[in-house]
């Protein structure tokens, strides 16, 4: 059987260590890159080399940013009475991207998951009620928009009991759940057409 080089073989196997990627994938990623121009290949390996010097974490929100505090927390614009709370930076983006949220983010970094041996102290939990206590102005709001997985779901509930535990008087909501767009009836589960029900309005 012929063996590949060992230095492709050791690419294969660090990027078959990507979320998402499996071995096949990873074979056909390395394959690619070895039919680059070294100029980009050089591009990726610098730019890879160099992300975590690039990067901070907000102080105040945990997100990603090039300073702390990050621009979303400094900018003026921004409706500082109303944090949205998500579980990591790439929902932040998304919501961000949606142009319908004009609060702050406070990442968690994670959810819930005992099996996993994930508490409350290994995520962002306790900064937030510090930063609600800590907050000037007053805290209107919490959004809580962790996933509708069960470990989302039971963080959302965790949050809420220690919210209100902590400052009664604050608004809690929780980001309303359903079918997708394009999506059919008869193929939701039964937990996304209970959440569809629960969300609906009044035209």
């Amino acid at each position: 059987m012929t063996k590949l080089p060992t230095s492709l073989q050791r690419l294969i196997n660090e990027l078959s260590k990507l979320p998402g990627i499996g071995p096949k994938s990873a074979q056909r990623l390395a394959f690619y890159l070895l039919k680059q121009d070294n100029i980009d290949i050089g591009n990726l390996s610098q730019s890879i080399a160099q992300i975590k010097q690039g990067i901070v974490f907000c102080s105040t929100c945990h997100n990603m940013g090039e300073s702390d505090p990050c621009i979303t927390c400094l900018d003026p614009r921004r409706d500082q009475s109303i944090i949205c709370v998500v579980e990591e930076p790439l929902d932040a983006q998304a919501l961000d991207k949606s142009g319908q949220f004009n609060g702050v983010f406070h990442i968690l970094g994670g959810v819930l998951n005992p099996l996993e041996g994930i508490g409350p102290e290994n995520l962002q939990i306790d900064s937030l009620v510090e930063r609600i206590r800590n907050y000037e102005l007053g805290i209107r709001e919490i959004i809580i928009a962790t996933n509708p997985s069960l470990e989302g779901e039971t963080t959302s509930m965790h949050l809420q009991k220690v919210i209100k535990q902590s400052h009664p008087q604050i608004k809690i909501t929780r980001i309303a759940r359903g079918l997708p767009m394009g999506g059919d009836l008869e193929y939701a589960d039964d937990i996304t057409l209970m959440r569809a029900l629960e969300g609906r309005r009044e035209y």
